[in-house]
Parts: C-alpha cells; structure tokens; sequence
C-alpha cells in the first residue's frame, strides 16, 4: 500500500477537528469526504478506516510516537508503521523510527489504561462495575473495529430474498443466525447509494439493537408508544414486527430527528407512525394509560457502542454520565405512566454499566412499590461481537 500526500492530509484534518474542536467523529468523516468528490471508493475507505483507527487507538499511537502536543502526523506514521506500510520522505515523518515504534510496541511496561488506549477514570469505572476479569474482555471487544449490519425490511421483503438482491449488486453479506432479519457486510462499503437501499429494503441497525424491539413483545393491532424515538431505527423495526398494522406514537424532545423518522418511514413503506414532540410534560399526561406497550429507548453513556463511536471514550464524563442517569431515572417515573395496567414497557440502553442498567430498573422498582414488575432482562456485550445493549421488559400491575 502506498500513502499519497491528499488522502493524509484529510486524515489530519479529520484528527484536528475532531479532538481540537471536539466534533463527532462520524459527522467529520462525512463532511471531509464531501469535500473532494474525487475521490474513489479505496481513498475515501482509507480516509474513513485510518482516521477511526487512530481516533481508537489515541492513547497507545501517542505513547509509542512519543509525539508532544497534538502531532497528528506522528501519530499517521506510528499507524503506517504497525500497518506495515512504508513511510514517504515527508517532512512531517521527520525523527520517525520504524525500529523505534515496534520496539516501544513490543514492551511489557505498559498499562491496561495505555494499551487499550482509554482515559484513567473511565478505566477505573469500567473495573469498578463490572470487575477486572469481565471488564478485561469488554474492553478489548470494545476496541475492535464494529461489523455494518443490516436489518432487513420485511415489509417489503425477506431475508434469503434481500441476500440475493444484494448479491447481484456485489454486495455479499453473512446471516445472523441468533438475529432473524440481519445480515452482516463481509465488506464495509458504502451502502447507501445501493439501489436496494433506495428502494427501502433495509435499514442499517446493529445486531444487538436488532433485539430490542422484539424484546417488547408486541403484536400487530397494538398501541405502542416510542417515547425516546430519535432517529427512529427501533421505531421502524416495531412498525415491521407490526405488519403495518395497530398505532406507533414515537417521541422525541427534537423534531429534526422525527423529521428524519418520518422521510425514513415513508422509504421503508410504513404507514401507522404518528411522530409528536414532547415539548412539556404535558403531552405525556395526555397519553396516561393508553399504550399497549411503551418502549424506552433512554439516553445514556454509550459505552456499550464504543467500538462504533471510539471518539466518544475522549468525549465522555463522569459529571455527563451522573446527569445522564438521573435523566433516566425521570424518564423512567414520568414516562412510565403512558403505559396501560397489564401493559409492558421495555428499559434499554446501549450501556453495559450496571449503574446505568439493573440498578436503574431496581431503584424504579423500589420508588414504585407494587405497581410494576420485572418480566425479563436481556444483556448483550461487546464480546459477543457486536454492540452492548442492556433491556428489561417490565409489566404494569397496579396492586395498590
């Protein structure tokens, strides 16, 4: 592989804006992209690919080029290096050893924190939750690169169907056993100008989210509420499991986010989703005892998604994640009066922190008494290969 000047360029650039303007990362990669139309499929994949590499392994690339400051272009030759690609005569590359780096590489002296390239505090907290030995694995699942999933659309069509359909387009793809309508990309590439795509045949949802919806045992004929609805990934996926059939009420405290829902659904086929914003804790009063099933989808850390989002870990904080745990425990106490006595409601995050998960649902639990109960509880980590998730289905009984 030979590096050219253009291309590590944009990688630099995606690095500055990123760390020193504190942008997202997949938003930067987007916007950069834009900026050189010519760029081919291989350039922009290498773009892409060696900018969340090194956003990923930020720590790590910066301990073994011994880089001071924000040099990003020492941290671009510590990636070519541990690529095995070979470094050009660039000015930028200047003092950088290749026989230096690997050996750094190869020293026993580094520390979990530096390794597996993560802040202190969030290293701490993860061992402090889960323990070294599981937070050992997780970690190390959690620098591992995601695998684009699609879901299939089965509104419009099933998966062995959409498999086939892809394959024409060259575009081959793995079963999901454990997940019935997902299909995993043997090879990242850029789905979404996909004639299939276009025509609504699927959506692109992680495996372990794939699981949340049907976690909510829902039925086609239901009144379902949405009440954290986004972008609407989960909604879309309620509304196929409904055969179109039935209500979905899905909310959001933003309107561009259901607007974006509302433009997905109509690609998708789907016809029984009214989208309201919650601009008050009124419109939830409206809506007390009236669903079915209620899904809370609830902010959270991310930390289960990291492989996904690597910039977030350099993003996140211990005050964010106390805010961001008393904002679901409101959800959950406000929220959950939506949902009809003998109705279900699921709790999920794409947390894989306890504080965030079981012990949000026992402390609901105990502030409700006897009105509502744990049916199931689900969770999927980042070493089963895909993103973490946590989901409690819990049942309404009122035994007051």
């Amino acid at each position: 592989m030979r590096l050219y000047r253009g291309t590590s360029e944009a990688v630099v650039q995606s690095l500055k804006l990123i760390f020193e303007e504190n942008r997202y990362a997949d938003k930067v990669i987007e916007k950069v992209l834009k900026q050189n139309p010519r760029w081919g499929a291989r350039d922009r994949r290498f773009i892409a690919e060696t900018t969340y590499d090194i956003v990923r392994w930020y720590r790590w690339f910066r301990e073994l080029s011994q880089a001071k400051g924000t040099d990003y272009w020492k941290l671009l030759a510590v990636w070519c290096i541990l690529s095995d690609v070979d470094l050009p005569a660039w000015e930028e590359f200047q003092g950088m050893s290749r026989g230096a780096v690997l050996e750094r590489e190869k020293k026993p002296m580094y520390t979990r924190k530096i390794r597996e390239s993560i802040p202190d505090w969030l290293d701490d907290l993860g061992e402090a939750e889960l323990g070294k030995e599981k937070w050992d694995i997780e970690l190390s699942a959690l620098n591992e690169e995601a695998p684009v999933v699609l879901r299939t659309n089965t509104l419009k069509i099933q998966r062995q169907e959409l498999q086939a359909r892809l394959q024409e387009e060259t575009i081959g793809t793995l079963v999901l056993d454990e997940y019935p309508d997902a299909l995993a990309l043997e090879e990242r590439q850029n789905i979404f100008i996909s004639p299939t795509f276009k025509e609504g045949l699927f959506e692109v949802q992680d495996a372990g989210s794939q699981a949340i919806s049907p976690f909510l045992r829902i039925e086609p004929g239901m009144r379902v509420i949405d009440a954290c609805a986004g972008a609407g990934g989960k909604t879309l996926h309620l509304a196929a499991l409904m055969r179109n059939k039935g209500r979905i009420i899905a909310m959001d405290t933003e309107q561009w986010k259901l607007d974006e829902l509302q433009k997905r659904a109509r690609r998708a086929g789907v016809s029984n989703i009214e989208s309201r914003v919650i601009e008050s804790g009124k419109i939830i009063k409206r809506l007390a005892n009236s669903a079915d099933r209620l899904l809370l989808d609830v902010p959270c850390s991310g930390i289960g998604v990291l492989k996904r989002n690597p910039d977030a870990k350099w993003k996140l904080s211990m005050e964010f994640i106390d805010k961001i745990k008393e904002l679901q425990q409101h959800i959950l106490h406000d929220y959950c009066e939506m949902l009809k006595v003998g109705g279900l409601m699921v709790y999920s995050t794409c947390s894989i922190l306890p504080s965030e998960n079981e012990k949000q649902v026992q402390r609901f639990l105990s502030d409700k008494k006897d009105t509502f109960e744990v049916v199931a509880e689900k969770h999927i980590f980042p070493s089963e290969g895909f993103d973490g998730f946590y989901m409690a289905l819990i049942k309404r009984v009122d035994r007051q």
